[in-house]
């Protein structure tokens, strides 16, 4: 069975979309068959990889809603191992859609369910929120990966957000784990940047990734040319950070490559 991770954290800039889009290619580029699911309705991972959210006409939102096979919306990506599930702007609706519908919460759980034996990873993309699908998102995955920017105000919201996520241990899922708390954006000439790394770590120093991220020129750029960073900028410390990070959790699960 594939394992499920959402990347969730309801502030935004946060490198949310970033640590999706950049964790699945790496996860590919380490040939591990990985899926990366866009539940953001600012479709910016679906664009971040080479496609316009424009010319999407079926989502991860149709398959909650309207239950249409995800299978038959899986597209491909220039990454060999990647394949992607897009979003598009109706994925707002969605939420006052799903309100009355019975068992909300688990939509995509029952969604994605079928995919888990032809994967081995499935990233999930949420929305800077803690709404309908960033709870469909908590209740579909094995773990959450929290992104935490290395700048003031740091650790802001995140109680909430754990709090949330035990919320939906004890209601809806279980199994759920943390996997890691993720520092990003991270300027090693910045005093702030260490001491956001310091205070995260004396708080939370066993839920704290050892990889961590930096603030890099060539990150920033490669989704404006539809890629990943490991395909734009191979050997930059961006993408050697995300290589570093799908390393750090596959030997974690007890699944790293032996060469």
């Amino acid at each position: 069975m594939g394992k499920v991770i959402a990347i969730a954290n309801q502030k935004g800039g946060v490198g949310k979309t970033t640590t999706a889009m950049n964790l699945a290619a790496s996860l590919a580029v380490l040939e591990y068959k990985t899926l990366v699911i866009d539940a953001d309705p600012q479709a910016n991972t679906t664009s971040g990889l080479g496609y316009d959210p424009k010319e999407i006409d079926t989502s991860i939102y149709e398959c909650m809603v309207n239950e249409n096979e995800i299978e038959e919306i899986i597209i491909s990506t220039e990454i060999e191992n990647l394949d992607l599930v897009p979003s598009h702007i109706d994925l707002v609706g969605a939420e006052v859609e799903m309100v009355n519908l019975e068992n909300r919460e688990e939509k995509m759980r029952g969604v994605i369910q079928g995919l888990r034996d032809k994967y081995e990873f499935i990233i999930i993309d949420c929305s800077p929120s803690l709404g309908l699908i960033t709870i469909n998102a908590l209740t579909a995955a094995n773990s959450v990966i929290i992104p935490v920017q290395c700048e003031y105000f740091a650790l802001e919201g995140l109680g909430k957000l754990l709090n949330t996520i035990k919320i939906i241990q004890t209601r809806l899922n279980q199994e759920l784990e943390i996997e890691g708390i993720l520092l990003t954006m991270y300027d090693v000439r910045l005093r702030l940047s260490n001491q956001v790394v310091d205070e995260v770590k004396m708080h939370f120093k066993d839920m704290t990734f050892e990889t961590i991220i930096p603030r890099n020129v060539k990150l920033s750029e490669s989704p404006s040319f539809g890629m990943p960073v490991v395909a734009f900028d191979a050997t930059g410390k961006g993408a050697v950070a995300y290589l570093n990070l799908a390393n750090e959790i596959a030997t974690k699960n007890g699944m790293a490559k032996v060469n």
